[in-house]
């Protein structure tokens, strides 16, 4: 092999993972334009004219390139936590740099991960249902499509995307990357056939514009700017897919290919606005806003448009979907949620997993929105706010960042994130100002999230508090274990345990009820430590006690699939002679106390996720005829 061979294989690499980021990570960002101008265009009402389209479109084109391009692809991708992206993977970073002691990162995590779910749920059903409202467009066909076809056919598509998840997406993710490369493709030249008719457009670019419009329209212009944030829904995937292909292809594709598509065809969509204005003032008729992203097309290339773009959308939908699964694993693993049965529908990807819990909550969340909204357009003011929220946390976790984990002096950091966050606010305000059209749907989401990860997290805490409060020392218990044996069992049990310097209650209840011991035993706690992932042969740690009694801690990262027996045979090979391994593993009952840790309100809800949590052993990754369950009772 030549020495020069290397390299076009590095190259050859690199295109297989920016195709694939296309197809994952710009999917949302990238059906923006179907929406986006139109109804940002719409806050004006009927008192449009060329200023007010330069304004709006100016305001789009500049939000592209300080939100999304300085902001994320060229700032917050530098931010990762061991490559990996994303709100938590930027808590767990910003956590591990303060050493776990500023409660506010671990709020403002939560805060995020709440949010996300809004918009979760949001993405499919807007971006699905615009998509097919351009069947209207179509030449012939406009007068036969109903709004409850419309619905129809947006709830079908829907139904199968959720139903499909089940089976994996692995094979058909293979597509993604090229539909969207002809998408965006497509959207671009759309865009620059209508700059050529209206080459005034590209004044847009000049940002006293959009200054200009905020500053002479008062509220109408914060409602334009609420609309505008539109164009830049999706920027969080630049991060939060950080880990899949890493930051180099994001940063190409978005400035090779997208940013550039989507600009062309915001200006397209403006000029078509322009001109269509100069023939209805012309004729002197009042000016109608209208769906410029399809109109666009030649009518001959508008059924394909409509199709393609419902690939795109689905694409779109899909990468939100798989967002949701990676960020409630992950959430997981970090303790902000109960467990949950998590199905990993590809061998060869760690990524590709299903969570049936969050899938059909998601699906019913979807389907709920769109029989109540109906249109596109009355659920686009529900959009913002979801994503404005989460890029405040974004910003203020990568000021921590900047200050602990890079070291930079607190006023460096804030000189360079204040005016980041200034934005962030301004457009979180602008979007505020629609919780009335549809914006609490997010904001109630993201509610109930947050008092179910705040229960959870309190129930834990106090449940760890009532559980240490009656703990025996394992040095202690060893050491009476000495003076006064037991019998003695071939084999090694182990007990799953939170603290393991102190004796579980499975291993008191065995030896109180069974009056027997096990030739070893390893208490044993499994811990998520603040990064990505943990190698194979560092994850496990032993501390002998005595002969009998040995302590370990298996630590895994929050990306990593937990395997319990795999990583104890792998870590600590003497576990597994004699009789090999068998696992305890305490089942507490909650009973509330007189004087509870908890508040009245927020007990019944801990205990209903405590209840319903999935098994720790099948979380695990433990066979279930290896396994012992000792009950106790926990008064909280």
């Amino acid at each position: 092999m030549s020495p020069a061979s290397p390299a076009p294989a590095g190259r050859s690499r690199l295109a297989l993972l920016t195709l694939g980021a296309i197809g994952v990570v710009y999917g949302d960002i990238g059906t923006s334009p179907l929406y986006a101008f139109r109804e940002a265009l719409a806050q004006m009402g009927a008192a449009v004219g060329p200023a007010e389209i330069l304004g709006v479109l100016s305001l789009a084109l500049w939000a592209l390139i300080i939100v999304v391009t300085i902001k994320y692809v060229l700032f917050l991708t530098r931010a990762d936590n061991h490559g990996e992206g994303g709100v938590l993977s930027l808590m767990a970073l910003a956590n591990g740099a303060t050493g776990g002691r500023w409660r506010i990162v671990l709020l403002l995590g939560a805060i995020g991960a709440a949010l996300f779910y809004g918009d979760a749920i949001i993405t499919p059903a807007l971006s699905v249902l615009s998509a097919v409202e351009g069947l209207k467009s179509v030449p012939g066909l406009g007068a036969a499509i109903t709004p409850g076809i419309t619905i129809g056919i947006a709830l079908g598509i829907l139904v199968a995307l959720f139903a499909v998840q089940a089976h994996g997406t692995a094979k058909v993710a293979r597509l993604f990357g090229p539909v969207c490369v002809v998408w965006f493709i497509a959207i671009g030249g759309l865009g620059l056939l209508h700059i050529a008719d209206q080459p005034g457009i590209l004044l847009a670019f000049n940002p006293w514009y959009g200054i200009s419009l905020l500053a002479t329209h008062g509220t109408i212009g914060l409602f334009v700017l609420g609309a505008v944030f539109l164009t830049v829904t999706g920027a969080e995937a630049l991060i939060a897919d950080m880990g899949h292909f890493g930051r180099r292809p994001i940063q190409l594709g978005w400035l090779g290919l997208v940013w550039p598509a989507l600009t062309l065809n915001y200006l397209g969509q403006g000029a078509l606005a322009l001109s269509t204005l100069e023939t209805a003032q012309a004729a002197g008729q009042p000016f109608a806003n209208a769906d410029w992203f399809f109109l666009m097309a030649p009518d001959a290339l508008r059924a394909p448009l409509v199709i393609l773009a419902t690939a795109a959308t689905i694409i779109a939908s899909q990468a939100v979907i798989t967002g949701a699964f990676s960020l409630t694993s992950q959430a997981i693993a970090l303790g902000l949620l109960p467990r949950m049965r998590i199905l990993q529908t590809a061998a060869d990807a760690r990524g590709q997993i299903y969570m049936p819990a969050i899938n059909w909550l998601l699906l019913a969340g979807v389907v709920a929105l769109v029989l109540a909204f109906r249109t596109s357009s009355s659920m686009a003011a529900a959009y913002g706010i979801a994503v404005t929220g989460t890029m405040v946390v974004t910003t203020c976790l990568a000021f921590v960042i900047l200050w602990k984990a890079w070291r930079w002096q607190p006023e460096r950091a804030a000189l360079f994130i204040l005016p980041l966050l200034l934005l962030d606010l301004f457009f979180f305000g602008a979007n505020i100002l629609r919780v009335a059209e549809g914006g609490w749907v997010p904001l109630l989401v993201g509610a109930l999230i947050g008092v179910t990860i705040w229960s959870w997290m309190a129930g834990k805490h106090a449940a760890t508090l009532a559980i240490g409060r009656r703990a025996v020392p394992i040095a202690e218990l060893a050491a009476s274990i000495e003076r006064r044996p037991p019998p003695i069992v071939e084999g090694t049990a182990v007990f799953l345990t939170q603290d393991n310097r102190s004796a579980p209650s499975a291993l008191l209840h065995s030896l109180k009820h069974a009056k027997a011991l096990h030739a070893r035993n390893l208490l044993l706690s499994v811990t998520t430590v603040d990064r990505p992932s943990v190698p194979e042969g560092e994850r496990l740690v032993i501390e002998p006690v005595d002969g009998r009694f040995v302590r370990g801690t298996l630590s895994y990262g929050y990306m990593d699939r937990v395997d319990l027996p795999s990583d104890l045979s792998r870590g600590y090979d003497g576990l597994l002679q004699a009789g090999g391994l068998s696992f305890y593993v305490g089942r507490n009952t909650l009973r509330r106390a007189r004087a509870s840790r908890l508040p009245g309100w927020m007990m019944p809800i801990y205990a209903f996720l405590h209840r319903n949590a999935a098994d720790p052993t099948g979380f695990m990754g433990i066979p279930a005829n290896r396994v012992v369950e000792l009950g106790a009772q926990v008064e909280l």
